[in-house]
């Protein structure tokens, strides 16, 4: 399979930024093919949940997402921090979007959101017996609302299109898989 990775010969930044990063590579494709302005896009890691209360429901959030101008409804989550490691970011997110603290979490997916242009990672948990222990703990920029489905109440949603966001739409479905395989 090494022979289908691609060589970089140079890399060159056009945006360097907290929330976008943009550099622009030269590639040598091993196939005679010279590739001059290989755009890729630079992102932290993510995480996001597929998160249990202790009633069994599962947690969503609902907020306005700028960038596609919709409301969506997802699973919480959201960016790593550079020194944190995915376990411990996903029950910070949980804690600050939800409220809710929990007593069991399994890693269920490593997904990447877009490898052709861009370089990051989604670690997706499986998080179980869900308790609300705080309020939630939002940043300047979030405002969001916390709901819960019944398992299938989030079937239907995924069956009526009501999940936008891709990378959720992924986490359900890996969520539910696992969900099935212990009844």
């Amino acid at each position: 399979m090494e022979i289908l990775k691609w060589k970089t010969l140079s890399s060159k930044y056009l945006v360097r930024e907290k929330w976008a990063t943009l550099r622009v590579d030269t590639c040598d494709l091993l196939n005679g093919t010279v590739k001059d302005d290989y755009f890729v896009l630079e992102y932290p890691n993510w995480v996001n949940a597929v998160a249990l209360t202790a009633e069994y429901k599962i947690i969503l959030v609902r907020q306005y997402r700028h960038g596609g101008d919709i409301i969506s409804l997802e699973v919480p989550g959201g960016v790593m921090d550079s020194n944190e490691s995915p376990e411990l970011a996903i029950q910070r997110e949980l804690l600050e979007e939800t409220g809710y603290a929990f007593s069991g979490l399994e890693l269920i997916a490593t997904t990447y959101p877009n490898p052709a242009t861009s370089n990051n990672v989604t670690y997706t948990y499986m998080l179980t017996g869900g308790i609300k222990t705080h309020e939630q703990h939002l940043d300047d920029h979030e405002i969001l609302n916390v709901e819960e489905y019944s398992i299938e109440e989030v079937k239907q949603l995924l069956k009526d299109n009501k999940i936008a966001q891709a990378l959720h739409s992924t986490a359900l479905f890996y969520g539910l898989m696992k969900l099935e395989a212990l009844v």
